[in-house]
């Protein structure tokens, strides 16, 4: 006898009579003959490894197979008379009152589901549900759990070489890939700008398209070391552009494997470093420029001090002091042209603002510019004769006046003249003072020359010096 549960799923037209059916041996024996069939049948829905199970269309589970405990852990006991997508935790790609009615139109449904295990583990399903006329319905589910798991992982790494492919792309970098030959298989946007060669024009021809000829050894060294698997990083060199042109670039280079681990080419990430090189070369110029500034700015402060005397230490330490600012002024103009150099005529301005009151002082000459060492030089040099012409020459008179005068001749030499009138009477000095020696020594350290000329009406003091 059929278990009364297994009789919906034999057909419609399946039916067993009661034992005291009055009729034909033969018919018996057939009846028999369907019974066991559907006893084997139902052994085999019972025993199927695909989880099946049934369930009244508004109602609780009937039928729970070994296939079903096998992957989903609940016993049979457990689960019939529970409503399944409750005890599954089923989650529905549509509305269920959508997967009933369609249920209802249709007789059947395909589609996927999500279900939770006893053991808490979620399993995706392919499941198929037939409905039968008592509104039971016969569901058949595959696992697909492991499938969907590849599928999204694949799906995942197809998005992740998506992303690397469009960082490779529009990367500032060249980055690069070759054969084992050293023949180009790749080369992206940025290989295109730095370059200059089209990945049409690059791809089949050999890297040494880009090495200039003096360095094609590079590449066999490259290509040798890449096949004992060894990478290279951040290697300076050379190459050259479709125009000719050279650059310095930085290259690293790591072998490609196949699948099977074997070496089979190298990628390549060449940076244009050109401009920081240049940079670089340019610091360090200006480091030993500023070195050489600065320890000639020293060595001018030092001879100050050495050559300056007084007869008190307050008046030694007030020439010191002048001497030094004078060569600080001069700075400053210095760092307003980032240390090119200094106009003769701002270095005049800055010594003898003390004295000017836009009556007593002049200055004529055309814009000249003095390289720094020379611009220290004339700047202690004013300063000495402002000085001296405040202490004891035209400007230590009311009615005395300063006039400097300068010319720049076609054979880059600069003639400088500081010209005094309406102040004392001036004689010619026995001795060398301390200022006369400064100014000499001043210009001489520049190669130029300086003459005294101790007119009657102020002094005259002419400089020539090399520009």
């Amino acid at each position: 006898m059929v278990p009364v549960r297994y009789r919906a799923l034999l057909g419609p037209g399946f039916a067993v009579k009661p034992k005291n059916t009055v009729g034909l041996e033969g018919e018996a024996a057939t009846d028999k003959a369907a019974v066991e069939r559907a006893g084997r049948l139902a052994n085999l829905l019972t025993l199927s490894y695909e989880p099946m199970l049934t369930w009244r269309l508004d109602g609780p589970i009937e039928f729970w197979n070994a296939g079903a405990e096998r992957l989903y852990g609940f016993a049979q006991d457990e689960a019939v008379g529970r409503i399944s997508h409750v005890l599954l935790r089923t989650e529905f790609p549509t509305d269920f009152a959508d997967l009933r009615s369609q249920l209802k139109d249709s007789r059947n449904w395909l589609g996927e589901l999500c279900h939770v295990c006893k053991d808490g583990r979620e399993v995706v399903v392919e499941s198929r549900m037939q409905l039968f006329s008592d509104n039971l319905v016969l569901e058949a589910n595959r696992d697909i759990t492991d499938r969907r798991q590849i599928e999204v992982a694949l799906l995942e790494s197809e998005q992740r070489l998506r992303w690397l492919a469009s960082l490779v792309e529009s990367s500032d970098d060249a980055i690069v890939s070759k054969n084992l030959d050293g023949v180009i298989t790749s080369w992206n946007s940025g290989a295109e700008r730095i370059f200059g060669y089209s990945a049409s024009e690059a791809i089949g021809q050999p890297i040494t398209l880009v090495i200039p000829e003096d360095r094609q050894s590079e590449e066999r060294e490259i290509l040798t070391r890449i096949r004992r698997g060894e990478r290279i990083d951040h290697f300076e060199t050379v190459r050259q552009r479709k125009n000719g042109s050279l650059i310095v670039v930085s290259l690293t280079v790591s072998p490609v494997n196949d699948a099977n681990g074997k070496i089979v080419g190298a990628s390549k990430i060449a940076r244009d470093i050109t401009e920081r090189k240049k940079n670089q070369e340019l610091i360090v110029t200006l480091a030993r420029e500023a070195e050489h500034r600065s320890k000639n700015l020293l060595a001018n402060a030092m001879a100050t001090v050495n050559l300056s005397q007084s007869s008190s230490p307050e008046g030694l330490k007030e020439v010191i002091a002048g001497r030094i600012q004078a060569l600080a002024n001069v700075c400053s103009l210095f760092a307003e042209t980032r240390w090119i150099g200094a106009e003769v005529s701002a270095i005049a301005t800055k010594e003898l603002a003390p004295y000017s009151d836009g009556k007593r002082t002049f200055t004529d000459g055309p814009q000249t510019l003095l390289a720094p060492d020379a611009a220290q030089a004339i700047a202690v040099v004013l300063h000495e004769l402002a000085t001296n012409a405040a202490k004891y020459g035209a400007l230590s008179k009311g009615d005395g006046h300063v006039r400097l005068e300068w010319s720049d001749a076609a054979d880059g030499t600069l003639r400088l003249r500081w010209i005094e009138t309406g102040g004392p009477i001036t004689q010619e000095p026995t001795r060398t003072g301390f200022g006369t020696r400064i100014v000499e020594q001043m210009i001489a350290q520049q190669k130029g020359k300086v003459r005294f000329d101790w007119r009657k009406d102020g002094l005259v003091c002419e400089i020539t010096l090399p520009v």
